[in-house]
């Protein structure tokens, strides 16, 4: 026998490992990405957010109201379908989508905004001394403590 049959082995194999020859060109990828068109469950997650946004306290109802759940679920399903449809109007373009989904985006924020516009009730003028129809703008508090006791 030889020094090289009792001699552990040296190398490591590694049997996923294929050595590539130089002159085949690489295989392309099997999936392909793309953005648009989103699929459904992306299209409810939308409608759920909008839902959120329309019937809970935010910015948005700081400003206009919030919108009872079952109507905001209705409107929400409304504003998400002529956004997509809107977008999926829209010619397709190179880059994967990327401007059909900031038109879809857009489309959804312009509706959702019209949307609560739309709905918003003006306060009675015997209340606030408001004009009917006309909404005062939101003015933030300061603080008016100085200024109370500076009449006073």
């Amino acid at each position: 026998m030889s020094d090289q049959d009792n001699s552990p082995q040296t190398h490591l194999q590694f049997p996923d490992t294929e050595i590539k020859d130089p002159t085949k060109p690489p295989k392309p990828f099997a999936t392909k990405f793309s953005i648009w068109p989103p699929t459904q469950r992306t299209r409810d997650a939308v409608i759920s957010r909008l839902i959120e946004t329309l019937s809970t306290p935010s910015i948005l109802s700081k400003r206009f109201g919030t919108v009872p759940p079952e109507e905001a679920a209705a409107v929400a399903r409304v504003i998400e379908d002529e956004a997509y449809a809107t977008a999926n109007g829209s010619p397709p373009t190179v880059d994967d989508g990327i401007e059909i989904l900031q038109v879809y985006s857009k489309e959804i924020s312009k509706r959702m905004l019209e949307a609560v516009k739309g709905r918003a009730i003006p306060a009675a003028p015997a209340e606030n001394g408001e004009i009917e129809g006309v909404r005062s703008p939101v003015i933030e508090p300061k603080d008016e403590t100085s200024t109370l006791e500076s009449e006073s």
